[in-house]
């Protein structure tokens, strides 16, 4: 992929992003996604979101573009410096989000959204290394099997499903699609997702 942000994150109530460098105890330790690189501690409290697992909304309800293809469609169209900002314009962070995909949903992308995407691309960019996609490899010529062997039929590639939009209780602003500002002042446990099994009840002896 071209930037890797199967280990990067954006965590409630700590500004900017973080790399997870190891998990603790009390919670998690990252590593700032800036030219200091200072290492803290995220708590088991603060909700941590992962950015490869984050998606932007499209006109079609069925279909939403990965945080990692929109930052590998910026860095070919801009390369690692754009001309905006998250200060900039509304109507130019409009024109940009167009211009990178132009069926986004205006109704559930919110100019805040686009802010912080602005954000995270600086940030990810200025840190990461971009690896370009490796361009398929076309199919080489099929050769003519011998007589006495039969062709045995090729396997059916399965095709990658997409992920289904994030849960609804993820504290989004556009129902888990981008964070923008924090919803909610009530921390959420990441790690706590599972719920606990109903326990079964003991059969009584006639």
């Amino acid at each position: 992929m071209p930037y890797d942000l199967k280990e990067i994150a954006a965590i409630s109530g700590m500004p900017g992003l973080y790399r997870l460098v190891s998990p603790t105890r009390a919670g998690v330790i990252v590593e700032s996604l800036t030219e200091n690189g200072k290492r803290s501690v995220a708590s088991a409290r603060n909700k941590v979101s992962l950015l490869h697992e984050i998606s932007i909304y499209t006109q079609d309800y069925d279909q939403t573009v990965p945080l990692t293809e929109v930052f590998d469609r910026i860095h070919q169209k801009f390369g690692t410096e754009l001309a905006v900002t998250n200060k900039s314009d509304d109507r130019d962070l409009a024109a940009f989000m167009g211009d990178i995909i132009p069926d986004y949903d205006r109704s559930r992308v919110y100019m805040s959204d686009i802010k912080k995407l602005v954000s995270w691309y600086k940030a990810v960019s200025s840190r990461l290394e971009y690896t370009a996609p490796m361009a398929e490899e076309t199919a080489a010529p099929a050769t003519e099997a011998p007589a006495t062997e039969e062709a045995k039929p090729k396997a059916k590639k399965k095709t990658a499903k997409t992920d289904d939009a994030p849960a609804a209780d993820e504290a989004l602003s556009t129902a888990g699609i981008i964070p923008a500002k924090q919803e909610s002042t009530k921390p959420i446990n990441p790690e706590i997702t599972e719920e606990k099994p109903a326990k079964k009840g003991k059969k009584k002896s006639e």
